[in-house]
């Protein structure tokens, strides 16, 4: 009897284990779901942040990039104001320069053998060298064309002369000199030009 007894409570303790363990499990599967379910939500996260990281950085660089295009486009703007901002002074000027040469053209033309004459042409030739250093100092320069071939860009024709010896379109008289700013034109030449010639 004690044999059976004994079966029995040996088989009791196996059901109360098998009890024990099946209540067991439940809790640790739920656990398990439940940080599963915390990691998914972790690096959901994480690539929401990467995503508004890289979002950012990319605002960023764009923003990087109209500044440096703003600030190279202020710089060329004030270079350009600085090397063009006496062109409208320069212009009045031309008209002294153009009375300066007059005046020497007229000397030379009837004054010679005048002492006071000759003093007079020095002097005027000495003022209008002066006033083509300070246009140089800035930037202003006489264009050099005769002989060359008319440009509408540059040259306004006032004239055109037969002239069978030079190809159509030369320049062999200047009758208004022509003056650039810089790289920019601040009164175009007024010229005589040939037609007919050779091409």
């Amino acid at each position: 009897m004690n044999k059976s007894k004994k079966n029995h409570t040996q088989a009791e303790a196996d059901e109360d284990f098998d009890e024990i363990t099946e209540n067991d499990e439940t809790p640790e599967v739920e656990a398990g779901e439940e940080i599963v379910g915390e990691i998914a939500a972790e690096d959901d996260l994480i690539e929401a942040l990467k995503a508004e990281n890289q979002k950012l950085k990319d605002d960023f660089l764009r923003a990087y990039a109209d500044l440096e295009n703003n600030k190279r486009r202020c710089a060329q703007e004030i270079e350009k104001n600085s090397k063009y901002a006496v062109s409208s002074f320069a212009k009045e000027l031309l008209s002294v320069a153009d009375n300066l040469h007059r005046a020497i053209e007229a000397v030379s033309a009837d004054g010679e053998g005048h002492e006071d004459c000759a003093n007079l042409r020095k002097g005027v030739e000495l003022t209008e060298a002066e006033l083509m250093k300070v246009f140089n100092k800035f930037g202003i320069q006489k264009m050099e064309i005769l002989g060359t071939v008319f440009d509408p860009n540059f040259h306004q024709v006032i004239q055109e002369v037969e002239d069978p010896e030079k190809p159509s379109g030369t320049i062999i008289n200047e009758l208004q000199t022509g003056y650039m700013i810089n790289d920019r034109i601040l009164r175009e030449a007024m010229v005589v030009v040939t037609k007919g010639g050779k091409n």
